[in-house]
């Protein structure tokens, strides 16, 4: 149901306490443990992970931005005027400013986010910076379905924003499904415009995922805080280590929390047992080729119509609209 900050009302449709109980304590039941990563997101994680998008190791939030400021004419033609704008994981919405600060009549904007607290936040910032662009945010969990806000006047096409490379972090089957939905939600006459990372050095990647100020370390350890506090765990953060694998299979960077002891922990009331070098899986980190992705695409009901690259082809903005 709605509720109100101390300025923009957000459509609330988070997930409860009670699904993160039951997927901490699913997903630690498994012989792989793993908690899906849209759970890294509470506040604190969502300052952390802004804090590893300004990290030289981490590539990909500079290289995207230089990519859309190269390209935002050309962006904004191909999205059109009037558009409701939706974008999914919002965060602090900086990449978005790019689109707000060039898209033509924007009918409105939607960013979605898990997170409410920071979401009402950059929302507010966002409704004083573009007092004549109508910011409409939802709480959600945006990998499950959930409702729209109309916008105050009628748009031309929905088009949604997926920025980052976090298209990478499902995995195969479940990134079409996520697809998928998206094309459901923007239409026949819709689009999406994406940021896919690509495939390149291990060592670049290893790095970008394993800074050597150690934030995103903390990034991935502030989900034992998390069920510290939201579940009754008694997980001991120094007792668990940051760890990241480039599995060639998979063509992923893996994230796990590897317990550097043998232990017991208990979570929301359950005992769970840890051997040592046991870990949780947190995170997949998906590369992709452009043919790859494209492929992806089409399975999911889209054409990509428009790619932009940087020099490097570290990284790839692509828009694709709804096929027939």
């Amino acid at each position: 149901m709605p509720t109100s900050t101390d300025a923009r009302p957000v459509l609330d449709e988070a997930p409860t306490t009670e699904s993160f109980r039951t997927a901490v304590l699913t997903g630690l039941q498994k012989t792989q443990k793993r908690i899906p990563s849209k759970f890294l997101y509470d506040e604190r994680g969502s300052e952390l992970f802004d804090r590893i998008c300004e990290l030289d190791e981490y590539y990909p939030t500079r290289t995207e931005m230089g990519i859309m400021r190269r390209n935002i004419d050309a962006m904004a033609e191909t999205i059109g005027p009037r558009t409701r704008l939706v974008e999914y994981g919002s965060g602090s919405s900086l990449k978005t400013r790019i689109l707000l600060d060039h898209l033509e009549d924007l009918a409105s904007y939607v960013p979605v986010d898990i997170s409410k607290d920071h979401l009402a936040a950059a929302a507010d910032a966002l409704a004083e910076d573009y007092p004549a662009i109508p910011v409409q945010p939802v709480c959600a969990d945006y990998t499950t379905s959930f409702e729209l806000p109309d916008p105050p006047l009628p748009a031309a096409c929905t088009v949604a924003y997926y920025p980052g490379s976090t298209i990478g972090n499902f995995r195969r089957d479940d990134a079409r499904a996520f697809l998928e939905r998206v094309a459901r939600t923007v239409g026949e006459d819709g689009g999406l415009l994406i940021g896919v990372d690509l495939k390149k050095d291990v060592d670049v990647l290893k790095a970008a995922y394993d800074d050597s100020e150690g934030v995103t370390a903390a990034f991935t350890k502030n989900l034992l805080r998390r069920m510290n506090r939201e579940l009754d765990a008694t997980f001991d953060l120094e007792a668990f280590e940051h760890q990241v694998v480039w599995n060639a299979d998979r063509g992923c960077i893996e994230s796990h929390l590897r317990s550097t002891t043998a232990q017991t922990v208990s979570v929301a009331g359950e005992t769970v047992e840890f051997e040592e070098g046991e870990t949780i899986h947190t995170e997949d980190s998906h590369k992709y080729t452009l043919d790859g992705f494209a492929a992806l695409a089409n399975k999911a009901g889209f054409e990509v119509s428009r790619v932009w690259t940087d020099d490097r082809s570290y990284f790839s903005v692509q828009y694709c609209t709804v096929g027939a």
